[in-house]
């Protein structure tokens, strides 16, 4: 499996001592929160972009793409009954993808639980109206540059949207775009009835991007979850992605979550008999 970490796991660390510690513990992937090097994507300059490009390369690391796509922002709102709003977000979806492309990326993960809830009167219907509308009109300018959206499902305690896999996996049929494939998260997945390793195999040919996490907000293997079953579902499936780490509770440190995590998931990797494909 390709092994990636979201970086601002790394909290204030500098992006060179970031990426060159993900290195280090054996990942060869990154996943960037743009909000990790300005609030808005249109402020992070070509010559920024160019430089957080060579600093993944210098540390021999793949930008997989971008996820937490609206944090920090103001002004972006997927499910707003606005249709102002919800022009000026597909705008900058667009403007996300060129930042993605312009880091060597391929993967936008729109979670952005904040900016996607339903407000006060908008049924979910309605919401899934509109987030299409959103997404279908900023897919020309994603398949233009080869960049993927991946739409995330969230669990209940993050909010009142897209709160299934099957839920995403409709909202992607309905936008209808190669370009426009689903992301699954092991913590979002575990609030549901349906166990994670179903979910998976359900959903096998629209699954584009993995986030590897535990109910309990920090990485795999420091909580209950039981990854052997959920990484032979991926290998059943010939899953080719990336498995990526991300992290909500950074109380157990820096380097603990960073270098535990793919320590754990290396050892399921064993146990479950699969080669790993990582550098």
């Amino acid at each position: 499996m390709k092994f990636a970490i979201c970086n601002e796991t790394f909290l204030d660390w500098p992006l060179d001592r970031a990426f060159g510690f993900a290195r280090e513990c054996g990942y060869t992937g990154i996943e960037i929160a743009p909000f990790t090097i300005a609030a808005d994507v249109k402020d992070i300059s070509a010559a920024r972009r160019d430089e957080v490009r060579r600093l993944a390369e210098a540390a021999d690391l793949e930008v997989v793409g971008l996820h937490w796509l609206l944090a920090k922002t103001t002004g972006y709102y997927l499910t707003s009954p606005d249709a102002a709003v919800r022009r000026k977000t597909a705008g900058y979806v667009e403007d996300l993808a060129r930042c993605c492309r312009d880091l060597g990326g391929s993967i936008l993960v729109f979670g952005s639980p904040q900016q996607r809830n339903l407000v006060d009167g908008t049924s979910h219907e309605q919401g899934m109206a509109y987030a299409a509308l959103v997404f279908q009109a900023a897919m020309p300018v994603l398949e233009d540059l080869d960049v993927t959206l991946a739409v995330e499902p969230l669990g209940p305690a993050e909010g009142n949207f897209l709160l299934t896999a099957d839920a995403g996996a409709r909202l992607v049929e309905t936008i209808g775009s190669p370009n426009c494939r689903l992301h699954l998260d092991c913590k979002a997945m575990s609030s549901e009835p349906t166990p994670i390793p179903d979910s998976i195999r359900r959903h096998a040919a629209m699954l584009v991007h993995f986030h590897a996490n535990d109910p309990n907000r920090q990485g795999p293997g420091f909580g209950a979850l039981d990854f052997v079953p959920i990484f032979r579902t991926l290998a059943e499936i010939d899953y080719r992605g990336w498995v990526s780490v991300e992290v909500f509770d950074y109380s157990p440190g820096v380097e603990r979550l960073a270098r535990e995590s793919i320590e754990y998931m290396r050892e399921v990797e064993k146990k479950c008999g699969m080669m790993n494909d990582e550098r």
